[in-house]
């Protein structure tokens, strides 16, 4: 799942304070919907991507958390061509996670 501010900013230092308020109440509430999705908490990679300096212009602040669950009691384990390749190929619907994320929220 991407997470990313409604305008442009180049990394968290940008946000003002009405984006930091609101980040602070939902960035939990998103990885408590994480976790609801399953009886048991869900393991997730948290990567926050900012703006290097040459970039701050063309690059935008976002997030990205990956989930190595496939189902409750399913792990996605990466397949050779997906390790060699730094490419993660997930098998789930997205649309259907989006909204089973959304029923839990």
């Amino acid at each position: 799942m991407h997470l990313l501010p409604h305008r442009h900013v180049p990394d968290l230092a940008g946000l003002d304070d009405a984006e930091r308020d609101e980040l602070a109440e939902f960035y939990p509430r998103l990885l408590r919907g994480i976790d609801a999705l399953y009886p048991d908490p869900t393991p997730y990679i948290a990567a926050w991507h900012q703006a290097p300096v040459a970039h701050r212009g063309t690059v935008r602040l976002h997030l990205e958390i990956t989930s190595p669950r496939r189902a409750e009691h399913k792990l996605k384990f990466l397949a050779g061509s997906e390790a060699a390749m730094g490419a993660w190929v997930g098998d789930l619907v997205p649309e259907q996670t989006a909204a089973r994320l959304r029923e839990v929220l």
